[in-house]
């Protein structure tokens, strides 16, 4: 008896193990990357790209004098960004978070999706970038975290 209570507290910590491990290390979110890709297809794509390529010469100003929105792929600068920006962009759109007059075609989705299913989808998108970006983005993402 005493080894089957044994036995079943080891599973017990060990599946709380692999469920803290997979979270992100804040409040033990677990992202639902297929959630963040459908999420993405059905908010993000339109924009930046089924394929996360962004729109052409996403560098050079409209005729509005915005900039068309940019990929989302290793060959575009979101993995430049720590994933406290990326996410405030997200939620409350690139003109808010930049400010100082600003003009950008980015929406805010806080209103519209969820903190957590926002986060989903700047997870998915991270999982297709080459490991090289991603490292670099952690990186970042730590020293943004630790204030250095």
């Amino acid at each position: 008896m005493r080894g089957a209570v044994l036995g079943a507290a080891v599973m017990v910590l060990a599946g709380a193990g692999v469920w803290l491990a997979a979270g992100d290390g804040r409040g033990g979110y677990v992202p639902d990357l297929a959630r963040g890709a459908a999420i993405y297809a059905e908010a993000c794509a339109s924009c930046h790209g089924a394929d996360l390529e962004g729109e052409p010469d996403w560098r050079m100003r409209g005729p509005d004098g915005r900039l068309p929105a940019p990929p989302h792929d290793e060959t575009g600068h979101t993995w430049h960004h720590a994933d406290r920006v990326l996410l405030d962009i997200t939620m409350r759109g690139t003109a808010a978070v930049v400010g100082r007059g600003y003009q950008s075609n980015m929406p805010g989705f806080g209103e519209t999706y969820s903190e957590a299913e926002l986060r989903d989808v700047l997870e998915w998108i991270k999982t297709q970038w080459p490991e090289r970006e991603r490292a670099h983005q952690a990186q970042v993402t730590a020293q943004d975290e630790t204030g250095r």
